[in-house]
């Protein structure tokens, strides 16, 4: 089969995992993905969950070779705002070489890399395939799952692609995930919405009290995340990790985003703080009247959503606990806050010389002509932490997408290069783990 044709197939599926309402497009694109597989000769199962199913696949052709699970996921975030697409997010469009729709790097796009691989592959290699359509809401049904089916998900390798390389024409391993905390904050204040010229100067008002908890995370001048025990756990970075790091390009960074400085934690560099550093963000704040024109509101209620992104040795759960102890404690009197732990994934390192990551950067060089770098991922994949777990296999994280594909944001795009000579790095790492 042609790599692009059945993929842009794949990305017209409105796969969203968060949206009741896309219950049924989910469940098309795992059923879509099953058939395919079915045509390479792999067994199929689809293991029903409360939310969406989970795809198992295998094709084990000799039990003596190496096996490899390969992990993806099929869903996708909103496309929302949607003024802001220049072609229709499911309608997937090519233009100057690289591919444009949602899902096109995050992850259908480099999740379809490792299926066209295997294409007319002669190698004796049994591979799995553990698809899951629940990782952008935090993966809640897939972790149980694979504590429950270790001995069906054993592998010499898990193989994952579902993030970026460093850079342009650079090949990359990944070797260490962040974890994350995703929390929403409610604050509420009076028992109902109040006028502004009747009750201003007596009545709670839970927007400016969010504003102040708000300004109490962050110190300003450090960039430090004011929350007690925050730091306790974060393991130091090494100079030998270091030394393995290729060089950032701050200045085409600040370029891409659009900023003349890079703020962050004090006394760290970019990287450092993109790959090896905690993080707390406001990933949204609401409350009021959003409408046009005016109307003289004190709102009930208002709220943020808070994104923590940890790393080694932080425990999701842990600061969890921390951050709501402390906003508790940094409350006003007068307000009523609410806590809601929503998901989160715990951080990750894997051997960047491990013998299955030796052979995908023999892949990579055969195929780009150059070695790869390794790095560090600032983003999250939940179920990393708990394969690593169960399987005790060596993870091999490819990531085919860059950095400006605009992941969760409008225009997300896959660049076709990077999706065909990762099919063939593929490809190679099958052939080079068969022995050939």
């Amino acid at each position: 089969m042609s790599a692009l044709e059945p993929l842009l197939e794949f990305l017209t599926i409105p796969s969203v995992s968060t949206d009741p309402a896309h219950r049924e497009d989910v469940r098309k694109a795992a059923l879509w993905l099953a058939e395919k597989l079915g045509t390479l000769g792999f067994r199929t199962e689809l293991h029903e969950t409360p939310l969406h199913p989970i795809l198992y696949a295998e094709r084990v052709l000799d039990p003596e070779a190496p096996t490899v699970l390969v992990y993806g996921h099929y869903d996708v975030q909103p496309p929302d705002p949607l003024e802001l697409w220049e072609t229709p997010p499911f309608s997937p469009a090519v233009r100057e070489g690289r591919l444009y729709a949602r899902g096109a790097s995050d992850d259908k796009g480099q999740l379809w890399a490792h299926v066209a691989a295997l294409e007319g592959l002669s190698a004796r290699v049994n591979v799995k395939f553990l698809v899951e359509g629940e990782e952008e809401i935090g993966s809640p049904n897939l972790l149980p799952f694979v504590r429950v089916n270790r001995e069906k998900l054993k592998a010499d390798v898990v193989l994952i692609s579902d993030g970026a390389m460093f850079a342009p024409h650079t090949p990359t391993l990944t070797y260490g995930l962040r974890g994350l905390c995703y929390l929403e904050v409610r604050l509420k204040g009076a028992r109902r919405d109040l006028h502004s010229g009747a009750f201003g100067g007596v009545a709670p008002n839970p927007i400016q009290a969010l504003g102040w908890l708000l300004a109490r995370l962050k110190d300003e001048g450090t960039g430090r995340i004011l929350i007690p025990g925050f730091y306790e756990r974060v393991r130091p970075l090494s100079a030998e990790e270091r030394r393995l790091w290729p060089p950032l390009d701050e200045a085409s960074l600040r370029a891409e985003l659009g900023v003349e400085t890079l703020p962050g934690e004090e006394g760290y560099t970019p990287l450092e703080r993109l790959w090896a550093r905690p993080t707390l963000d406001a990933n949204g704040v609401w409350g009021g009247y959003q409408g046009e024109g005016s109307k003289t509101v004190i709102p009930a209620e208002a709220g943020m959503k808070l994104s923590m992104r940890l790393v080694p040795d932080q425990d999701p759960e842990e600061v969890a606990a921390q951050v709501e102890a402390y906003l508790q404690q940094a409350c006003p009197p007068g307000y009523r806050l609410e806590v809601r732990r929503l998901h989160g994934g715990r951080p990750v390192l894997t051997d960047p010389h491990s013998p299955p990551m030796r052979l995908m950067a023999k892949a990579l060089e055969e195929v780009w002509g150059r070695p790869p770098v390794y790095a560090r991922e600032g983003g999250t994949i939940p179920v990393v932490a708990e394969l690593q777990e169960a399987l005790g296999a060596p993870i091999v994280l490819l990531g085919l997408g860059l950095p400006d594909d605009n992941l969760h944001a409008p225009n997300e795009k896959l660049d076709l290069v990077n999706l065909e000579k990762g099919i063939a790095a593929i490809r190679r790492f099958h052939e080079l783990l068969a022995g050939g």
